[in-house]
């Protein structure tokens, strides 16, 4: 009778003697062709299309204001060269609804070399200008190159060359707003005190602040921008200096762990403690301090986004939620600890086996190196790439009339030939000014399809550069575990020989892996784009929805980087393609499963203590030098907007950097662990079939000494 064929197995089958298998594989062939080509197309056409969003883009659009012509305030070798501040003719425009819409305020705008000091309507200096005659020349800065006196208020309403009144104003982004303080000192108390607006309409203090709140609300957000840059061009070399700190604290804590891995543990525990202790010192210094102090005035300037940013930081509730964060994290990783001991000692064997292969193959303490060089130019590409292609198109002109009403507002117009058109005599008043930049060719109309297109091919070069990583560390790191005898069976130059059958052979493969985890990149940040988008239109059940979606794509984002990361340990050890050198992890792991609970996390905990511990570091320093504390011992920048600009820029950026040198050291434990596993199933310590693994770990991963082994001739 014929024997029924086993169902297949969820744990797979494990592996056999074979006396040949001695570590990678030779013998391979490309793996997975189709995503090849694909890839290498898609890289194609992201070159091509920066190339495209270069001719077309302009980035000067974003660093200087444009008046009513099209042209920019303050560019060099332009008749605005020294007019470097934008002049809004009527403010009170701003107020109008189609503002939002438009990102664009409705009235004439020229650029200026100073904003006004004082409150004069148009007939006021008519008066005044009988008996001094500089009060023209003094409002006809705020008015157009060709202006001439106009006869009467109505002539110049319909003329549009001047102001029908300046106000009190100072630069504010490069734009004049109302001063408010010399407002209220001087002209106005109180915000029912009514003025007129030159026009013949009587204006208050609040309708003016709603008009500049106008403008503020379009400003906002590039106020912010501006401002965030004006500080890194103050601090870049501070930032350099940080970044390189953190570098050497990263490489020197790796030396060290190849010889005091238990002592830098402790190292790792007591200062990442004493850092966050710090942290909670300093906020409840700032919250006691903050107790008896007056909330501060709100100006007109710290509107929208500047208010939460400019007084988050001086209300006493922050500090306190912060020193509450803290301590809470502080709590958890002491109760880790405690819980953790044991394993502990696990994890640090195998630290110490990594830092044995790292001492034999030192070249990899530099590929972090080449890693962020990689991913810098990612970085840099997409950024640059988008920023033109936000800037692409030509001037716009819309016709713009000061009361509304007219048929033909908004319509687009030639600013050289509006003069002779019969727009001006229909519509009194009217201009032709400027409104945006965009045009009507193909490539406009599909620009939003562009940024995705850039967003997109951002996120799959980014995993792939550190899948490529990652597959040549593990073939480095699994042709030190396979040698019998170390270092003399190690190949020479490996981590040279893991780099290039990575790429020769298994481009596709990585560049499929990588195409998983960046669809589930991209969905997550169009889960968050239509969350921001829609908030307020949501109820409490579709908030609930959008927090499981948000919750579900990170939990597959967290799966697809775990299985990732083994396929291409199994790629790098066979040359297999992705789905199959995934499905062998995979089964490879469930059968170590619970080797893998004890391994895994809890080294990857010890490694985390070490990023938080060089992050903390510089942390600390930066802030202590951005706040002017350290300014006897070294003068750092005083005249930051922000300074937590400069000092979460050095917080994330260290410990980027630390993530990716200690990542060295993550991803050799997890090879070494796959490797151990296998070795187990090939072999059986007996003298025949002898393991590659050392006594010391595998006696702490087996609970049982090996037995006799002799090397392999």
């Amino acid at each position: 009778m014929a024997r029924k064929r086993k169902p297949p197995s969820i744990q797979g089958d494990p592996r056999t003697y074979d006396p040949d298998f001695q570590g990678p594989t030779s013998d391979r062939s490309c793996t997975d062709l189709l995503c090849c080509v694909i890839f290498t197309l898609f890289v194609m056409g992201y070159i091509l299309l920066g190339l495209v969003a270069w001719i077309h883009g302009d980035p000067r659009r974003v660093a200087y204001p444009t008046d009513s012509q099209g042209h920019f305030c303050g560019q060099k070798g332009t008749p605005n060269e020294n007019k470097t501040i934008l002049f809004y003719f009527n403010l009170f425009r701003c107020t109008s609804p189609s503002m939002m819409l438009k990102l664009q305020c409705p009235t004439t705008q020229i650029c200026v070399s100073r904003c006004p000091e004082k409150f004069l309507t148009y007939l006021e200096m008519r008066f005044l200008n009988k008996k001094d005659k500089t009060q023209w020349e003094y409002y006809r800065q705020f008015c157009k190159a060709t202006a001439s006196p106009a006869k009467s208020l109505s002539d110049l309403l319909s003329r549009g060359d001047c102001p029908p009144a300046v106000y009190p104003s100072r630069p504010f982004l490069q734009r004049c707003l109302p001063d408010f303080s010399t407002i209220n000192r001087t002209l106005i108390v109180g915000s029912r005190m009514q003025f007129d607006d030159g026009s013949g309409k009587s204006r208050n203090i609040i309708e003016l602040r709603e008009a500049a709140n106008g403008i503020g609300k379009i400003l906002d957000a590039r106020t912010i921008g501006l401002k965030v840059f004006e500080d890194y061009t103050t601090t870049w070399k501070w930032i350099l200096i940080g970044l390189t700190v953190a570098m050497a604290l990263s490489w020197i804590f790796l030396m060290l762990l190849r010889f005091t891995a238990g002592f830098l543990f402790w190292v790792f525990m007591f200062g990442v403690l004493g850092i966050i202790g710090y942290g909670i010192w300093y906020c409840y210094v700032e919250y006691i301090g903050l107790q008896h102090k007056p909330q501060s005035a709100i100006m007109i300037y710290d509107i929208g986004i500047q208010t939460a940013i400019n007084m988050i930081f001086h209300l006493k509730q922050t500090w306190f939620s912060m020193m509450i964060i803290l301590c809470v994290i502080e709590a958890i990783i002491i109760i880790v600890l405690i819980f953790l001991r044991r394993r502990i000692r696990v994890a640090i064997i195998l630290l110490k086996e990594g830092s044995k292969a790292i001492g034999y193959i030192p070249s990899t303490l530099v590929y972090p190196v080449v890693t962020f060089v990689l991913l810098s130019i990612c970085i840099s590409y997409w950024a640059v790439t988008a920023i033109f292609l936000a800037t692409s198109g030509v001037p716009i002109f819309k016709v713009m009339v000061p009361e509304g009403g007219c048929i033909h507002e908004d319509e687009t117009c030639d600013p050289e030939v509006f003069p002779e058109t019969h727009i001006p005599v229909v519509c009194p008043g009217a201009s032709c000014n400027f409104a945006f930049y965009g045009a009507r060719s193909v490539y406009h109309e599909y620009i939003i399809v562009f940024q995705i297109y850039n967003l997109f091919a951002f996120l799959w070069l980014v995993n792939f550069v550190i899948a490529l990583g990652q597959c040549t560390l593990a073939g480095a790191f699994a042709s030190y575990y396979w040698a019998m005898r170390k270092p003399e069976d190690i190949p020479r130059y490996p981590l040279f020989l893991a780099f290039g059958r990575a790429v020769r052979y298994h481009t596709g493969s990585l560049a499929f892996g990588s195409l998983i985890l960046a669809s589930v990149q991209m969905f997550k940040v169009i889960i968050e784009y239509l969350d921001s988008r829609l908030k307020k239109a949501q109820n409490s059940v579709a908030r609930f929805l959008q927090c499981c979606l948000r919750c579900c794509f990170w939990c597959l984002e967290k799966m697809v980087k775990f299985l990732n990361r083994n396929a291409y340990i199994m790629i790098a050890l066979y040359g297999k393609n992705f789905c199959a050198s995934t499905r062998d992890a995979f089964y490879l792991l469930m059968r170590n499963i619970l080797k893998v609970a004890v391994t895994d996390e809890v080294t990857h905990f010890i490694l985390l203590l070490g990023k938080i511990l060089v992050s903390g570091i510089v942390g600390v320093l930066a802030f202590l030098l951005f706040t002017e504390r350290l300014q006897e011992i070294v003068e750092g920048p005083t005249t930051l907007n922000y300074y937590w600009v400069p000092f979460l820029t050095l917080v994330l950026g260290s410990y980027l950097i630390a993530h990716g040198f200690f990542s060295v050291y993550s991803m050799c434990v997890e090879t070494i662990f796959i490797c151990f596993c296998e070795d187990l199933e090939r072999n059986d310590g007996s003298a025949e079939k002898p393991y590659f693994v050392t006594p010391s770990l595998h006696r702490i991963l087996t609970k049982k000494r090996p037995a006799p082994q002799r090397q392999r001739e």
